[in-house]
């Protein structure tokens, strides 16, 4: 209706949409991003690769199907924000729209063919009700968005880790172990199963998930996808 459009006209003169990475306000068409910030993210394009990095960092006896992640996540980048006002500052939705955008970028390329489900990382119940979301399961809405493919709720944290951000690898992998366990694994028998999470760092938070998936249903296949991807040597 013509009054909606000019009460969000006035509203976003006085507080208009700005752009996640470099504060500018956004023109009509753009969200989330600005053009400029949007021409220069630095996107992996990994999800052609059969073998690519972020297999060569989950490889062990869970095998890894496909992987992807929309940009590298330095810590000195600017992009970073985008991850961060999902996950610490409130904003959810900003995932969920990444997501989206990904997921419909790739999906020409075949990566979702075949998949039946979409698992997030999961949170302890204590960390997601300070949190208050689990920014994992808004990147497997905006792929469910994007695809269609139905969101399961197949993996949970059994107990609380502390956080992972100052960790280095080995401290990552012991602070990961055992956290996550998959229920009713007979969802997951036989199924093509995508495990969606946040950030690849060292990779031992999604290593984690396959494991619990593989042990509790070793006929499934499991494939994984991220946003951020740590630059992996």
């Amino acid at each position: 209706m013509e009054w909606r459009r000019l009460l969000k006209s006035a509203f976003d003169l006085v507080w208009p949409d700005v752009c996640e990475v470099c504060g500018c306000t956004l023109v009509r068409g753009e969200k989330v991003m600005c053009l400029g910030c949007r021409l220069k993210l630095p996107r992996t394009m990994l999800h052609n690769q059969p073998f690519n990095s972020i297999h060569q960092h989950l490889a062990g006896k869970v095998p890894i199907e496909r992987a992807g992640g929309y940009f590298y996540y330095y810590k000195s980048s600017v992009f970073t924000r985008l991850i961060h006002a999902a996950k610490y500052h409130g904003r959810p939705k900003v995932a969920r729209y990444l997501a989206s955008e990904y997921a419909h970028e790739i999906m020409p390329d075949g990566f979702f063919d075949g998949i039946d489900l979409i698992v997030p990382v999961p949170l302890h119940r204590f960390k997601l009700w300070k949190r208050g979301y689990n920014q994992s399961r808004y990147i497997a809405l905006g792929i469910s968005d994007a695809t269609g493919i139905a969101i399961g709720n197949n993996l949970v944290a059994t107990r609380s880790h502390s956080t992972q951000t100052r960790k280095g690898a080995y401290h990552r992998w012991l602070n990961s172990r055992g956290i996550y366990a998959a229920c009713r694994p007979e969802e997951l028998e036989g199924k093509h199963v995508l495990v969606v999470d946040d950030v690849l760092t060292t990779g031992s938070t999604l290593l984690a998930c396959c494991e619990a998936i593989h042990n509790a249903a070793p006929t499934a296949r499991v494939s994984v996808l991220t946003l951020g991807v740590a630059h992996l040597q």
